[in-house]
């Protein structure tokens, strides 16, 4: 899991150059249309909101924010919220997405290795399935304890090895394998890792393993390929990747893993191994 998880390259002794790498990534996650494809996660991340209770008038900062999923419905309960992400088709999504609303939200193009703000700039820090995609997490970590204040808590919610994002990621990256040397997403939900990354900037930390709530999809599994394939950047680009026969053999993996991890409702598809670890923890 920790060498074949993600097509994303990250960084590690063997890894390319940081600006190639960077670009790499920031041009996955503006392929697609991932606002599209988060639309179906916003229930649960309203649910995540409700359990976390921000409260209304702190100051939030949503690290690899997307198209606003968390952020807006935390701005609606009246939180002072700023968001940044790398993809800025994203960011110009959810400026429009606040606009619409009329609703007072920050966002910004950013870096979550270099994030642009002051130190101890928030009461709040949270990232849902952002910044544990970074390639640097020890510079992630030491930014997410810099832009808080002390007191301040820390929010996360990332991946584990073994829920159904990770084994996608994992049959993803046998056909199209990242180059040698990088540092896997998913230990961003091991316990262990997650302890040793935080340690310095953050105590009472909390960890929980949750399943995603509320991850429902109104298709069949090859239906769910489809909006995989189209809107979600990582699954697109494999796809793109591969000649017709690769094409075909990753469909047929990935109906597979879709099954393998659902329940089939009225409504479709109901993802059951959405498993992540949640993070609270307090700025030192």
């Amino acid at each position: 899991m920790q060498t074949t998880t993600d097509p994303i390259p990250f960084a590690g002794p063997r890894a390319p150059d940081i600006a190639a790498v960077k670009a790499k990534l920031k041009a996955t996650w503006e392929d697609g249309d991932y606002a599209a494809f988060a639309q179906h996660m916003e229930p649960g991340a309203l649910e995540m909101l409700d359990r976390w209770r921000i409260a209304p008038g702190l100051r939030l900062l949503d690290v690899g924010c997307g198209a606003g999923q968390t952020a807006i419905p935390a701005a609606r309960r009246g939180i002072d919220v700023t968001g940044v992400d790398i993809a800025e088709n994203l960011i110009e999504h959810a400026r429009r997405r606040a606009d619409a609303e009329r609703l007072s939200v920050v966002f910004d193009v950013g870096d979550a290795e270099e994030l642009p703000y002051a130190d101890a700039s928030f009461d709040a820090v949270l990232s849902l399935i952002g910044a544990m995609f970074a390639p640097r997490p020890d510079r992630v970590a030491a930014e997410l304890a810099r832009v808080t204040r002390s007191g301040g808590h820390l929010y996360m919610a990332n991946w584990t090895p073994r829920g159904m994002p990770a084994q996608m990621f994992q049959c993803v990256a046998a056909f199209v394998p990242p180059p040698p040397g990088f540092i896997s997403p998913a230990l961003w939900g091991d316990e262990d890792t997650v302890r040793a990354r935080l340690a310095d900037g953050f105590k009472n930390i909390t960890l929980t393993r949750r399943m995603y709530p509320r991850w429902i999809y109104p298709y069949t599994p090859a239906q769910l390929v489809d909006l995989f394939r189209t809107h979600f950047g990582p699954v697109k680009r494999a796809f793109d990747a591969l000649d017709d026969d690769g094409r075909r053999a990753l469909r047929q993996q990935l109906e597979v893993i879709y099954t393998r991890c659902s329940t089939v409702r009225d409504s479709g598809l109901e993802i059951i191994n959405g498993e992540y670890l949640e993070i609270i923890a307090v700025r030192r």
